[in-house]
């Protein structure tokens, strides 16, 4: 013990305060010394005797004094186990390796161990893995978790015994290395309740638009007419009432909802199946009844959560209608979009966004036109309607485009021919960089998301952004388009910007190469007519015919090259037949587009008997290049938002950063997990 403990601090100087105090005396007895010799000897006696009894006392009393010091610290250490035994906090001491030393009999009660139990606390609660326990760089962990029928959190703080040791203002030890655990239990079964209490009490506010109420009724005989209405608002009000919902009627194909978030959980357990029951409402009517549902969750304040639902219903009706939008400021999640939209008859939309783009064109200087990445023929085909459109308004236009496939290629060369001598239309993304101002124009075709165009720098770079686009809008977006114009129901962007340039302008007249462009990226993107066509599919396919376009100089620029219609016939060749879904890998290896070959096979898989759908995987330049086709049985847009992606209902795609292998296990996986949860019946 004396060779191990020391008196430290206050108490060390309260013992040796005698002996200091000789040293005074002794100062003192010099100083008479001097004043009286006789006197300083007397004094010299006396301060002799004190020193020799203050040492005798200091020497004897020292063991005492040790043993007094080690009986109240191990009283005092008895004292706080009890404390700790009894406390009504669960308390434990682990090692550092999770190992359980001492627990206290709350925590035995909670867990039901007795005192001899030595084990890794991970046998008692599984959440507590060893990767979770406190370390020397982060000494303060915390955990909540359920055990039984309670909720728990867990508190768990390092205790380094070599600082405790160094920092006692009674004794010094030797160097001691080594830290334990001090786990505490904490029960929060009650604050969790309430919290989740208030969590599904508090609003939920929706939005319930009629997609198609206008054309239902037309084929409707009108004594029947107010039954219809009726009949839909009954299912409206019933299926909202059921869930203790308030729904009040805005407009004739308009209502506002508000429920708790309880029933809104309960609603998306049941999958909005709202979507469904409505489409059984029939007395007459051709077409079924569809809905847009929006509903704005978790906001701050009822406005925002009013915002949520507003933002919501732009999705849901952007993205073709008949399907529910849940958005809350952290997620959106699309439930229902498993049926075509129906095409509307009216072109009063395009007129409005012809005239609007117009305005916008017309205060501009220059005009840029980008598409997508790995640029297509209906991409390629809009800007060059676009660019016909700027020329119109005799501005500077130009077309960003960095890599040319085989595909636009000779969409590339005809557009050429069509307008030279003048060069420099055809940019990359480093000339459009110093193309842009604040005064350009920039026209975004065939995508709606910033990270899939040819330059994203450029969207930051001018305050005037335009976007025409027919798939389905996703999550991201261009944010701050001053002019948007999605419309999925339409079957490709030249079919849009066709429309477009028949309200833009008197003088717009397309040169018969710019129109051999444009019919190029309708007839690619239907599939030769025989995908997503509709009527105004063929009165712009018309109208470009009008202006020049020619079938057989369209037909020859898409004829095959030999080695990219091996590949095809190659991936036709290993396709895998996976519960009704064709996978297969397009071998991309000596393709100059292989991604374009992919979606070719994926169109020739779909003509194989039992094959509701076909997915091929094409790797190209570190991606890999999903394509996704389907005739009417299956949405592959809502497989290819589940990895990342999108489309539409028969024409989707998406793009991975993995090895093609983790890429085909990511397909399947998400097929399995579809077809479980019912999402692709």
């Amino acid at each position: 013990m004396k060779k191990n403990v020391k008196l430290n601090g206050q108490l060390r100087l309260y013992v040796r305060w005698p002996l200091y105090l000789t040293l005074l005396l002794i100062g003192m007895n010099l100083w008479i010394y001097v004043i009286s010799h006789d006197a300083g000897i007397i004094m010299a006696v006396f301060v002799a005797i004190y020193a020799v009894v203050a040492g005798i006392l200091y020497v004897s009393n020292q063991p005492v004094l040790y043993t007094e010091l080690v009986s109240f610290a191990t009283h005092y250490g008895q004292i706080q186990k009890n404390l700790l035994k009894e406390l009504v906090l669960p308390y434990a001491l682990l090692t550092e390796e999770g190992k359980i030393i001492w627990m206290n009999r709350q925590f035995m009660k909670v867990t039901g161990k007795g005192p001899d139990y030595s084990r890794s606390i991970s046998t008692v609660f599984p959440e507590l893995s060893r990767k979770l326990l406190p370390t020397g760089e982060q000494d303060h962990t915390s955990i909540e978790f359920s055990y039984g029928e309670a909720d728990y959190r867990a508190d768990m703080k390092l205790i380094h015994m070599d600082e405790d040791m160094k920092n006692s203002h009674l004794t010094s030890t030797v160097e001691f290395e080594g830290s334990l655990i001090a786990l505490y239990l904490f029960d929060v079964t009650e604050i969790n309740h309430y919290i989740r209490e208030n969590q599904e009490q508090r609003m939920a506010a929706g939005l319930v638009y009629i997609d198609n109420y206008d054309e239902a009724l037309e084929d409707v005989e009108e004594v029947r007419t107010s039954l219809l209405v009726a009949l839909i608002e009954r299912k409206i009000n019933k299926y909202f009432n059921a869930y203790d919902g308030i729904v009040r009627k805005l407009e004739k194909d308009r209502f506002f909802v508000v429920m708790k978030e309880k029933a809104l959980t309960q609603i998306r357990e049941n999958k909005f199946d709202l979507l469904q029951d409505i489409k059984t409402v029939n007395i007459g009517n051709e077409l079924p009844i569809t809905l847009s549902i929006s509903i704005g969750s978790c906001g701050a304040s009822y406005m925002d959560c009013m915002e949520y639902a507003r933002s919501a219903m732009d999705l849901a009706l952007a993205r073709g209608g008949d399907q529910a939008v849940v958005k809350t400021k952290e997620q959106i999640t699309y439930y229902g979009g498993k049926t075509q939209q129906v095409e509307k008859n009216t072109r009063v939309k395009a007129r409005v966004k012809a005239q609007a783009l117009r305005e916008i064109i017309a205060a501009k200087d220059k005009v840029v036109v980008m598409g997508h990445r790995l640029t297509d023929a209906d991409s390629f085909g809009a800007a060059v309607g676009i660019y016909r459109a700027s020329k119109a308004l005799n501005k500077k236009a130009y077309i960003v485009v960095n890599e040319v496939t085989t595909s636009v290629r000779p969409m590339l060369e005809e557009f050429n021919a069509a307008n030279s001598p003048e060069t420099g239309i055809v940019i990359n993304s480093g000339q459009a960089r110093e193309v842009v101002d604040r005064n350009t124009a920039v026209v975004v075709v065939d995508t709606d998301r910033p990270s899939y165009t040819e330059c994203e720098e450029i969207l930051s770079m001018t305050p005037t952004v335009v976007v025409f686009d027919h798939h389905r809008r996703g999550n991201e977006s261009i944010s701050q388009a001053v002019l948007s114009y999605i419309e999925p129901n339409a079957s490709s962007a030249c079919e849009m910007v066709a429309e477009i340039l028949q309200y833009f302008a008197d003088n717009v007249r397309l040169k018969s190469g710019e129109a051999d462009c444009m019919y190029g990226g309708i007839v690619i993107d239907t599939n030769n007519f025989m995908t997503k066509t509709g009527v105004r599919t063929f009165e712009a396919a018309a109208f470009l015919r009008r202006c020049g376009a020619d079938v057989t100089r369209v037909r020859k620029m898409f004829r095959d090259d030999m080695t990219e219609y091996k590949a095809r016939a190659e991936s036709v060749r290993h396709a895998e037949v996976y519960k009704g879904f064709a996978l297969s890998i397009c071998p991309g290896k000596g393709l100059e587009s292989p991604t374009i070959v992919g979606a070719q096979a994926a169109n020739e898989l779909l003509n194989i008997i039992g094959v509701r759908a076909s997915i091929v995987l094409t790797e190209y330049n570190g991606r890999i290049y999903v394509s996704a086709r389907s005739i009417d049985e299956v949405n592959v847009q809502v497989i290819m938002e589940k990895i990342g992606g999108g489309g539409h209902l028969n024409v989707a795609g998406a793009q991975l950063q993995c090895s093609i292998e983790e890429a085909m296990k990511t397909i399947r996986r998400t097929l399995d997990d579809m077809l479980k949860e019912g999402e692709l019946e």
